[in-house]
């Protein structure tokens, strides 16, 4: 699985021009699916993505967790986050989920979430043509990959 990771002031998620899901200081959170993918792999992305230290404290820009911001969380589902541009001009998914295991995966994501912390979970909606708002706070992003663990 590989997440992307985007410290917001906030953010919001539309499909069809109405406004489904919006939060303030939290963290944006684009996920996708590759078809090895497992639960080991939730597991591990979600105790990083609780814990790790993206926000600022008295002491440093980068040094305080989402759960000490009492931030939310947006997470929204992105197959092209597995796109191979290889060859030629046109990325080719071949090593994205399938939307049916995908959908499966990104609904125990959500859960093992919501479980892990006392937060605001909030979502896109699975495969829907979403507009994403956000006001990138730093700019912070950071890029994980389950399979790489680095």
């Amino acid at each position: 699985m590989r997440l992307v990771i985007q410290r917001v002031k906030s953010a919001s998620v539309s499909i069809s021009d109405v406004e489904h899901a919006k939060i303030n200081k939290g963290l944006l959170v684009f996920v996708g699916v590759e078809q090895e993918d497992d639960f080991l792999a939730i597991q591990w992305l979600v105790g990083k993505l609780v814990k790790m230290r993206l926000f600022p404290d008295e002491k440093h820009p980068i040094n305080a967790s989402i759960e000490k911001v009492e931030g939310e969380f947006l997470i929204v589902s992105q197959f092209t986050l597995h796109a191979s541009t290889k060859k030629g001009n046109r990325p080719s998914f071949v090593k994205s989920a399938s939307p049916e295991r995908a959908k499966k995966m990104y609904e125990d994501f959500i859960e093992h979430l919501k479980n892990s912390t006392k937060l605001p979970v909030k979502t896109g909606v699975f495969g829907a043509s979403m507009d994403i708002q956000l006001t990138n706070h730093g700019p912070v992003t950071i890029l994980i990959d389950s399979k790489h663990r680095e």
